[in-house]
């Protein structure tokens, strides 16, 4: 096969970041959208939503354009930009991000299978933990055994996602009512919500999630035919997403209110259909919605081992988590997440976490990269970097970082203090890794700016760690 066989084109890219984020979450999104809002404030969280998310589009697509040669996914440009220890923490970030969601897949996975089995509940039941876990270690075999993301798994599970999907939006847009939908616009009748300002606030957090891989062409940025294309397939791929979530999320406040939505058990998407056409439709999205995720769990597995092996082939990361098995799967990577699904399986079984206190965490630890390769943006058309005498374009990309940056800092703002402490503990013992690593390499552990950085961070988790023992803090 030749090497040009081998490169993507522009339809594979986009079809590489719709699929990474059409996933389980937009099954789930119209319970967990009004659960926190309703109409008003979910339109204009949408709104928000859409300008932030396409800002970050543009900065991948920008960065992906004026730095070619940065080829390691999204945590390489907070190293270029703004040194090691935000590299790392950004990989870091992304990948404890990443495996949170398999963890998310799983008890979105056992709460749908408790549609028709309720002893598994909403996927935290001691019955359906331990199903999780016999799953998890089943997946860890095949993955070691060299299964990677056969194109039929991927055809099959791509199917099954947007089938379904494309099924509910018709059907649901056919029986959409206008009365419905208007009925209490700003969620007056539900004093617990609060201002219309604190709904936009509360359900930011699960839009940020159901986005989570937009970054997907640039982890396969070397592989395109064309590096345009990457920035190219960002954006395309995102308006498509884009699209599909805000007509699965407002179609369904036409056809239930906010109330009925926001008590139904996910994936919630089974319930509005139900309601709509009767208990067929509820299978329809329950069957397709797990063989997507099954297909998803096997797919993800080895991208999360994949963050850290390729973190460690550049020294942001230990050596030892670049040892390959005989089959070319990075198996202590895959080991050490592994572990960690594992053990945030229990602890969701014995603290009762549920899908959305998940998504909510996975979110607020992707800022971080995303932040970060916001600033780094920023800083080239400060610099000028490659920029040359491009004046137009120069003010055009120093509106669209500076867009990007203030959409992050609303989202930490909008995740509260509660996942900002929890993303801190999270954050914490990276460290030890960062110190191997600097080891291995003969560098000193920290600048004295990263030092700062570093105590920040660590102060912050140990009031976390006191909030969760003394019980203020709660997952």
């Amino acid at each position: 096969m030749s090497d040009g066989s081998r490169k993507l084109s522009l339809g594979a890219l986009t079809a590489l970041v719709v699929g990474s984020m059409v996933g389980g979450g937009i099954f789930s999104l119209p319970q967990n959208i009004a659960a926190r809002a309703d109409v008003g404030a979910v339109l204009i969280g949408w709104g928000i939503t859409a300008v932030g998310m396409l800002a970050l589009a543009f900065v991948f697509q920008g960065l992906a354009n004026r730095k070619p040669e940065l080829d390691g996914g999204v945590y390489v440009y907070a190293k270029a930009g703004l040194g090691d220890y935000m590299g790392f923490s950004s990989a870091w970030g992304y990948w404890i991000s990443a495996w949170l969601g398999n963890v998310g897949y799983f008890v979105l996975l056992f709460s749908t299978l408790g549609y028709f089995f309720p002893a598994f509940g909403e996927g935290n039941t001691p019955l359906a933990i331990g199903c999780a876990s016999v799953l998890l270690w089943c997946v860890h075999a095949l993955v070691l055994r060299g299964i990677r993301e056969a194109a039929l798994i991927n055809l099959v599970t791509t199917v099954a996602k947007l089938v379904p999907i494309l099924l509910f939006i018709v059907i649901v847009g056919l029986a959409f009512d206008r009365d419905v939908f208007t009925r209490d616009i700003w969620g007056r009748s539900n004093p617990q919500f609060g201002s219309v300002l604190e709904q936009v606030r509360n359900m930011m957090l699960v839009t940020v999630f159901v986005f989570i891989g937009i970054e997907g062409a640039s982890v396969y940025s070397s592989r395109a035919e064309r590096r345009r294309d990457v920035g190219t397939a960002t954006v395309i791929g995102f308006l498509g997403v884009l699209a599909l979530l805000m007509l699965v999320n407002l179609l369904s406040l036409g056809v239930m209110s906010q109330p009925e939505l926001a008590a139904l058990q996910n994936p919630s998407m089974a319930g509005v259909l139900e309601h709509v056409v009767g208990r067929w439709g509820a299978v329809l999205i329950s069957v397709g919605l797990a063989v997507s995720l099954l297909g998803a769990l096997l797919s993800w597995a080895l991208l999360c081992a994949e963050i850290l092996f390729v973190a460690a082939k550049d020294g942001t990361m230990p050596a030892f988590l670049r040892r390959e098995s005989a089959n070319k799967v990075p198996a202590n990577a895959l080991w050490l997440t592994n572990a960690m699904i594992q053990l945030f399986l229990l602890i969701i079984l014995f603290a009762q976490g549920t899908y959305l206190s998940l998504i909510y965490l996975a979110s607020s630890m992707i800022l971080v990269p995303y932040l970060w390769s916001s600033v780094y943006a920023l800083l080239l058309v400060v610099r000028g970097e490659t920029y040359e005498a491009q004046g137009a374009v120069r003010r055009k990309d120093l509106l669209v970082g500076l867009l990007a940056i203030l959409y992050a800092a609303w989202l930490l703002y909008a995740g509260g203090v509660k996942y900002l402490l929890l993303s801190a503990l999270l954050y914490a013992p990276g460290v030890l890794l960062f110190r191997r690593a600097k080891r291995e390499l003969g560098q000193a552990l920290f600048r004295p700016h990263e030092w700062l950085i570093f105590s920040a961070v660590l102060l912050t988790a140990v009031v976390a760690g006191y909030g969760l023992y003394a019980g203020h803090l709660t997952l």
